[in-house]
Formats: C-alpha cells, sequence, structure tokens
C-alpha cells in the first residue's frame, strides 16, 4: 500500500458542489471512506456542497454517477465502494466492470469521476485503507476531487 497520500490543496474559494456515491456493501468500511471524504472536503472548502448518495453495492455505483452527472451542476463526482476477494473471480469482474464505467462517464461528461472503489484482498486491508487517520482513501478521494476541480475550472477559464 503506498503510504504517499496527496497534500491538501489549495483552499477553494468559491462554492463548489461535490457528489459522493458510495456502495452500502461492506458499510463499515464505506463509511470509513465516506466520513474521511466529507470532512476532508469541508476542510478544503467551507462553503462546499457535499451530498451523498447510497447504492446496494459497487456494481450500482456507475448508474448512479452517470445519472449524477448527467443531471449537471456538479463539479465532480466520488465513487467510494469495497470489494473484498473471495474464492472467485465475481470481485475482480465487479472492479474491472465499475472502474471501465466510471471512466467512460468521466469522459463522456467532462466532469472528474473519482474512483475509490477498492478492491483488497482481506479485511484487514480494508481497515487500513478506510478506518485509518494516517492513510486513509476517503481523504486522498477529496484531496483528488478538490484538485480536479481546480485543474479543470483553470483549464476552462483559460479558453
Amino acid at each position: 500500500m503506498s503510504t504517499a497520500i496527496p497534500s491538501r490543496p489549495r483552499q477553494i474559494g468559491q462554492r463548489r458542489a461535490f457528489a459522493i456515491v458510495a456502495s452500502q456493501y461492506n458499510s463499515e468500511y464505506v463509511n470509513g471512506l465516506v466520513d474521511h471524504a466529507r470532512r476532508e472536503l469541508e476542510a478544503i472548502s467551507a462553503t462546499a456542497s457535499v451530498v451523498t448518495y447510497e447504492v446496494p453495492g459497487a456494481f450500482e455505483i456507475p448508474l448512479v454517477v452517470q445519472e449524477v452527472a448527467a443531471r449537471g451542476g456538479i463539479d465532480a463526482i466520488i465513487a467510494l465502494g469495497v470489494i473484498i476477494e473471495g474464492e472467485t473471480q465475481h470481485a475482480a469482474l465487479v472492479a474491472k466492470s465499475v472502474t471501465h464505467a466510471l471512466q467512460q462517464v468521466s469522459l463522456a461528461n467532462r466532469l472528474p469521476v473519482i474512483h475509490e472503489v477498492l478492491l483488497v484482498k482481506n479485511e484487514e486491508q480494508a481497515r487500513a485503507r478506510c478506518l485509518g487517520e494516517e492513510i486513509n482513501r476517503g481523504t486522498e478521494a477529496a484531496r483528488c476531487a478538490a484538485h480536479m476541480v481546480q485543474t479543470m475550472s483553470t483549464l476552462r477559464s483559460a479558453r
């Protein structure tokens, strides 16, 4: 596991809208990601609007991400979920499908979609990435979302 978490981006002065789409499956771990992401977004922008949508499992995340993107009014979407490998290939198939779908939604809508739907080998890995304070992928996702919003804003204002 990489321990090099991105640094916190500069404060966002203007009001920005973020959506989090989170799986209810493996809720203890996903809730840790959501809590850390929300906290970090609020630290980066006191005026940020953060709406969370829950879906049953990781496979359902891209559909809701697509719907949120299509409605507009959102500056970035964070997809959060935890897939724990089992004895079959199901986890890998779901993870690959989700990854591909999230990238397609991002590109089609020219919208940052931050992918933190984690595929882990066991609960120990999930705890380390989702519940820890020092390294937390929810914090990392929020920082990435804020950075991408700033980058896209810069690119779009340079037209």
